[in-house]
């Protein structure tokens, strides 16, 4: 198996390049890195059945964000809004930064 390359984090903002909801920009809200799914924000909303647990609570039809394919994602860059691919980069002190491939920027 292939391990693939996690450039994105927690917190990113994110363009969902394929699927339904192609187009949406969200904030990245968790990450499954062994199968290489995220859940971003506001997107991909699944319909999930709730049976009330408690007496007198309240079941019903919630909304909740199902996971997306790492690769149907790409980060907005900070600085240039636009969406890129992201580089990493060694500065002189051995850090390692992400750098936006359109305008050369340092993302963190």
């Amino acid at each position: 198996m292939v391990k693939s390359k996690h450039r994105l984090k927690r917190g990113d903002i994110v363009l969902i390049i394929l699927g339904e909801d192609r187009g949406k920009k969200g904030k990245i809200l968790s990450i499954d890195k062994k199968k290489d799914f995220i859940i971003v924000e506001g997107a991909r909303l699944a319909k999930k059945h709730m049976r009330p647990r408690k007496q007198g609570e309240q079941g019903g039809i919630i909304e909740k964000e199902a996971p997306i394919h790492i690769s149907n994602l790409k980060l907005v860059c900070p600085k240039c809004g636009k969406s890129t691919r992201v580089q990493k980069s060694i500065l002189e002190n051995k850090k390692r930064v992400r750098v936006c491939n359109k305008c050369g920027e340092f993302i963190d």
